[in-house]
């Protein structure tokens, strides 16, 4: 009789096979005049129909406990994901030269992502610092610029609505982002400060398909901060005026008038059992204008991660 419950396996959507299992169980009941009477040993109707039942709905509950791992889930993984980024930085701040520099940027970040609220909202916690390494067009003098970072956001998630394997999210976020630009050559100035703390928005599209029999998630995220708080010297200040106590007009609101942030990030993950590996591109924008300051930055960097 454990056959007719099986029979229902072999539908891989869950509320069809619930539904199957279901009715498989009032047929059996209808068909052996089934009444609840206590009885004891294993040959009693308790322990040849109930006992299959109760079992295989366990299992189908405890499926439905992983949405993530049900074929055409929209889900995205409760996952950690150490990152690795390398490529290209621009890097322009008249405040150290009218030039713009160029060369190779670095970083390394720790991203978490969680399911809240029963599916309904997830949250991404990232902790990361970057490098950029750049030279002037004439190869004669380079920049030293060391960032580091770090973000919050939650999110409220819509699944499947679209398609079943598809899924979006979007919600607010907030980041604080800080570090210093070294000018080896210059000796009047030779270090600026950047720091900024900020709230915007963030927005997530991801796909769960299959290449092969590997399960992969494609994933495109973009985060956009509105308004916030920056720091910027005057122009042609030096860092000793702001030590002997010239804190004039140091701190500035943030806006899309006066300042502009962008972070763009697209990649896939490759599930290989136990071990997520994961390839992307982010490319990260940061531009800025007051006191007669002029700051234009962006980076193209390939991301490689895996989770922990």
């Amino acid at each position: 009789m454990l056959s007719r419950f099986i029979s229902c396996g072999a539908d891989a959507n869950y509320a069809n096979f619930t539904n199957c299992l279901f009715s498989k169980f009032v047929e059996l009941v209808k068909f052996e005049k089934f009444a609840l009477k206590k009885r004891r040993g294993c040959h009693s109707t308790y322990c040849t129909y109930c006992l299959p039942f109760i079992l295989l709905l366990c299992c189908s509950l405890s499926v439905a406990a992983e949405p993530a791992d049900i074929p055409g889930s929209a889900m995205l993984p409760n996952q950690s994901m150490l990152m690795l980024d390398a490529g290209y930085a621009s890097v322009h701040d008249s405040y150290l030269t009218p030039i713009t520099y160029d060369g190779l940027d670095m970083g390394l970040s720790i991203e978490a992502t969680r399911w809240v609220n029963h599916y309904r909202w997830l949250w991404q916690l990232a902790v990361g610092a970057d490098y950029n390494y750049v030279e002037n067009p004439a190869q004669n003098n380079e920049l030293h610029k060391v960032m580091g970072d770090i973000s919050f956001n939650m999110q409220h998630a819509w699944l499947g609505v679209i398609h079943p394997r598809l899924g979006f999210s979007a919600g607010p976020m907030t980041q604080l982002r800080a570090g210093i630009v070294y000018d080896a050559v210059n000796s009047n100035n030779p270090v600026t400060v950047r720091a900024h703390w900020n709230l915007g928005a963030t927005g997530m599209a991801w796909f769960n398909t299959r290449l092969g029999r590997k399960p992969i998630t494609l994933r495109y995220q973009l985060q956009l901060p509105v308004a916030g708080v920056f720091f910027a010297p005057e122009y042609d200040e030096s860092y000793y005026e702001i030590y002997l106590g010239n804190h004039k007009n140091l701190a500035h609101l943030g806006w899309w008038g006066n300042r502009f942030d962008m972070t763009n990030y697209v990649g896939a993950d490759f599930n290989l059992g136990k071990t997520i590996l994961h390839l992307g591109y982010r490319n990260r924008l940061e531009h800025w204008t007051v006191n007669n300051l002029h700051v234009h930055d962006f980076t193209h960097s390939l991301v490689l991660g895996i989770n922990l």
